[in-house]
């Protein structure tokens, strides 16, 4: 594999893990702008213990999920206490707040970045990918699952049903941190540099619309909204810089077209539908039984 298609797939895996970060949230109907911050956080955290000596870098990388989701578990109790838009600027408040201590802060090196001296190659990147695909995938076909699609259709309903609605927001709260704490520590260690701006609102909104595109009904969402954003603008490059406007476009075509997104449940379940097995029916010929 060149180097250019091993960049690729190296980006694909972060982003995926990364959107799965975001959707595991919007499953419950909890819409999460400042995921670059959780991201910032595991990032930061990988770099810092592999820079104290924690060596192979699978050993900060745990550390580094924890970090990040005892952040998402703390941050959780005060943002849940808002609601639709304002719960969407205070997720990005937290991202822009994590980015300014990072930039003032020189134990992290401030604007100048740090240097992450433990590698880790794209066979590591695929792994995590796999498990953070995994994860998702069995998390959303057992009960737990089935109370986020509750969560996200009617809180109320879902509460008189037996949910417990803030525990459950909380516990995607924690494992969205947590997996964005590990697209960030696989970032760190597999281009051995972080700097905070690269973590900033843009990438924030970008992630979000992994999912959003993709499809917050089913896990298949992330999968495709990741597909799609990372290599439809690598295959634009041909058409130089109106690559822009033409990626732009087709963003604001899907959401005319698909609002709901590329992937639903509806669309599964078609996928998944067997055609019934037509029954034979015995058909008796001769003179009708008279009582």
């Amino acid at each position: 594999m060149s180097g250019y298609a091993s960049g690729i797939v190296a980006i694909l895996c972060i982003n995926l893990i990364f959107a799965y970060a975001v959707f595991i949230t919007a499953a419950a109907g909890q819409l999460n702008l400042g995921a670059a911050g959780f991201q910032a956080v595991g990032a930061y955290a990988a770099a810092s213990f592999s820079n104290l000596g924690w060596t192979p870098g699978w050993a900060t990388i745990p550390a580094a999920m924890a970090v990040s989701g005892l952040t998402g578990f703390l941050l959780a109790f005060p943002v849940l206490r808002t609601k639709g838009v304002y719960m969407v600027l205070a997720t990005f408040a937290f991202g822009e707040v994590v980015s300014g201590i990072l930039l003032q802060t020189s134990l992290f090196g401030g604007a100048m970045g740090m240097v992450v001296p433990d590698y880790l190659p794209l066979s590591s990147l695929v792994a995590g990918a796999v498990f953070a695909t995994l994860l998702v995938f069995f998390l959303m076909a057992t009960r737990f699952g089935l109370a986020l699609r509750a969560i996200h259709d009617d809180d109320l309903v879902a509460t008189v049903m037996g949910v417990n609605v803030r525990a459950m927001q909380v516990a995607v709260f924690t494992i969205g941190g947590a997996l964005a704490g590990l697209s960030g520590a696989l970032y760190a260690h597999h281009f051995s540099f972080v700097e905070a701006q690269y973590f900033n609102s843009t990438l924030s909104i970008f992630v979000l619309l992994f999912v959003l595109i993709g499809g917050t009904q089913t896990a298949w969402g992330p999968l495709a909204g990741s597909l799609f954003f990372t290599l439809v603008p690598e295959t634009l490059r041909i058409g130089g810089s109106w690559r822009f406007v033409i990626f732009g476009a087709a963003i604001v075509l899907m959401m005319v077209v698909r609002p709901e997104g590329m992937i639903t449940r509806t669309l599964v379940a078609r996928f998944r539908r067997r055609p019934a097995a037509v029954k034979p029916v015995a058909i008796t010929v001769g003179e009708p039984h008279v009582r």
